[in-house]
């Protein structure tokens, strides 16, 4: 018991003669042991560090999770050490929203149809969106984390002790001057003096001491800037991963979709060919589709062309398809974007079908999804 009350005792003193001497040193009444410039300059170079380091932790976080109330929740069980409930994300839940509609609206339709693939893509799109979100927690938020909320504030926590050392060897350096004063005044050696004397060789060991301790761990700082740069390495190849993996979908759906004929615009194609005009000369053709969700109606022009001619002939052609066609019943026949197939007019039939064949398999096709070929 009295170890203790006797140890409390002295923590006390050291703290408060601590207080004295920063309070002194903040009224100018008392001289500072400066720091030299070298440790000073890792010291500045560290919090630099961790300013930085938390802004593009923060913003890496935005732009992986926009919404601000999920990062709320995905923290509250990172602390919780729970696993967050899996939710689908925009891409997913758009992609969800597309394929529903185009199975309302019918897969045999154009637009149904359309809207099924479009929905499968985006969920494809979502689901590389998780693996870079997953990818970039683990190789690039985490080592970021981890410096902060460890190497650095073991850093601060040594930091703070080099602090407390040299207000410990400041205070015995006053009390060394004042034990100077009264000893020069009694004209002999007291043991006041030799006591202050001890105290401030002891305390400026432990300063240096711990001065070394910390410029060690500051130091390390350029070590954990390679390490950081290795993370970012790593983050960027992920968006590299993932950027590369939504452009072949979309690539992969533009050839699934198809394009209208050259002949065939819409207010749509001319408002954006007019916007294009001033531009460089570089633009990106943005392939359109069928918006109704019956077959859409046939344009003059292109009646009249190739196809006017077929209807008033006998014979037959071959012709392109422009985008994938699911048969609405027996009598038509089912078609893949890209392949070859053989048409020719049947009297009596609609103006806007033909007769589709290819191989052995017969049946009716829309003309509004053909190009004739010469």
């Amino acid at each position: 018991m009295d170890f203790n009350v006797k140890r409390f005792a002295a923590d006390a003193g050291t703290f408060l003669s601590r207080a004295v001497q920063f309070t002194e040193e903040k009224l100018g009444q008392a001289e500072k042991t400066e720091l030299d410039a070298h440790l000073e300059n890792l010291l500045g170079r560290a919090e630099c560090t961790k300013h930085w380091t938390e802004k593009i932790m923060k913003q890496t976080e935005v732009l992986l999770q926009p919404n601000p109330n999920v990062r709320i929740e995905e923290f509250l069980y990172e602390k919780l050490e729970k696993k967050a409930p899996t939710r689908m994300n925009n891409h997913e839940l758009l992609g969800q929203s597309m394929i529903d509609s185009g199975n309302e609206f019918g897969p045999g339709t154009a637009y149904g149809n359309a809207l099924i693939k479009c929905g499968e893509t985006e969920k494809q799109i979502g689901g590389a969106e998780r693996e870079l979100i997953q990818s970039s927690a683990i190789n690039f938020l985490t080592p970021f984390r981890n410096f902060l909320e460890g190497d650095f504030k073991t850093i601060l926590k040594e930091r703070k002790l080099l602090q407390n050392k040299r207000l410990d060897l400041d205070a015995a350096k006053t009390r060394l001057k004042k034990a100077r004063v009264a000893d020069a005044r009694a004209a002999m050696w007291t043991e006041e003096l030799k006591k202050a004397e001890q105290e401030l060789r002891i305390t400026q060991s432990e300063f240096d001491r711990q001065a070394e301790i910390t410029r060690l761990l500051l130091e390390g700082v350029s070590s954990t800037h390679a390490h950081h740069l290795r993370c970012l390495t790593d983050f960027v190849e992920a968006q590299t991963t993932y950027y590369a993996q939504c452009y072949q979908y979309m690539v992969d759906l533009q050839k699934q979709l198809g394009s209208f004929p050259s002949t065939f615009s819409s207010n749509n194609n001319q408002s954006s060919g007019s916007a294009g005009a001033g531009s460089a000369g570089a633009s990106i053709s943005v392939p359109s589709i069928p918006l109704s969700a019956s077959l859409p109606a046939p344009v003059a022009g292109r009646a009249s062309s190739g196809f006017s001619e077929l209807r008033n002939s006998s014979g037959s052609r071959k012709a392109r398809v422009l985008y994938d066609y699911d048969a609405a019943g027996s009598s038509e026949l089912s078609l893949l974007a890209d392949e070859v197939i053989m048409v020719s007019s049947v009297p009596g039939m609609d103006s806007d079908w033909l007769m589709g064949e290819r191989g052995s398999q017969k049946g009716k096709v829309p003309i509004t999804y053909l190009e004739l070929l010469n």
